[in-house]
């Protein structure tokens, strides 16, 4: 009899499913999946069978919904991009480049403002204006700050923590599940920059969904995108008049409708000046996209 559940980890030809019944199953993976150039990947729906004797058989893989590359990983409902109030500074490039990549793939981004203990003001209020088109969190792992409503958003979700190093994602989650004891990576005292500590993509089973970290901050490759797949990764530009020229940059086009939004403070100025350096940098590769 098929048995459906989520597929946590894969180490070797082994896989762990937790089966929608509660328990967790290992798993070996059908051969016609390598002759079909299928790979099971943490987060997939997939059905398995028990054997008499020896270890279940993962049978199917469910369609997805998304998959990233790097995290391997399928079927992620939201992106808790973490960035830090304090050391080190935030990578508000590196932020948004991670919020297209999630609009993009139609995983809803979260940012999430960690070290709120021991927040600089100016960051905190930049995070705040910044991603005032976001549902923004801002929690402290290490006092517990903000936990509760984090808790609110991970339930029933399948939530993937994304962030430069050393800005707490391990932290959040040894916070979230005690028994985790996931290595922390501190910081480099020659450079402020946090050491890479996690080593795998595995889901952790919480609050009825799951929730999986990243190693380190090289984790999406975001797609050459057309202007018009890049302005829809961009909450903002849906309060924007209609351009006067199809495919409008917003950089030094006539009667463009979105920067009068920068004037009516609907687009942070900050976002709008990154905006422009990464709607050239696409523009540059879709130019040299065949070279």
């Amino acid at each position: 009899m098929m048995e459906y559940g989520l597929l946590l980890k894969g180490v070797g030809s082994f896989y762990e499913v937790l089966t929608d019944a509660g328990d967790t199953v290992t798993c070996k993976a059908r051969g016609a999946f390598r002759r079909e150039g299928l790979v099971p990947t943490v987060g997939d729906r997939v059905g398995i069978e028990r054997q008499e004797r020896g270890y279940a058989q993962l049978a199917t893989i469910l369609p997805r919904k998304n998959v990233l590359i790097r995290p391997a990983v399928a079927n992620v409902d939201q992106l808790m991009i973490v960035v830090s109030a304090s050391v080190p500074p935030p990578d508000w490039m590196l932020l948004d480049r991670l919020i297209i990549a999630a609009e993009y793939l139609g995983i809803e981004p979260i940012p999430v403002l960690n070290k709120v203990d021991t927040a600089d003001a100016s960051i905190r209020n930049a995070f705040l204006n910044d991603y005032k088109a976001f549902d923004t969190l801002t929690v402290s792992a290490e006092t517990g700050e903000g936990i509760n409503r984090l808790n609110a958003r991970l339930a029933g979700k399948v939530t993937c923590f994304a962030g430069q190093s050393a800005v707490g994602k391990s932290s959040i989650l040894n916070r979230l599940l005690p028994d985790l004891h996931l290595e922390t990576g501190g910081l480099s005292r020659k450079t402020d920059r946090g050491r890479h500590t996690t080593r795998h993509a595995e889901l952790w089973p919480y609050l009825g969904g799951a929730v999986l970290d990243t190693p380190g901050f090289s984790l999406f490759e975001t797609e050459c995108l057309e202007q018009e797949q890049l302005d829809a990764c961009y909450p903002e530009f849906r309060k924007a008049s209609p351009c006067r020229f199809p495919g409008c940059m917003h950089v030094t086009e006539p009667d463009c409708g979105v920067k009068p939004l920068i004037d009516t403070g609907d687009l942070p100025a900050a976002r709008y000046e990154r905006y422009v350096e990464i709607a050239k940098d696409c523009q540059m590769r879709r130019k040299h996209r065949y070279d």
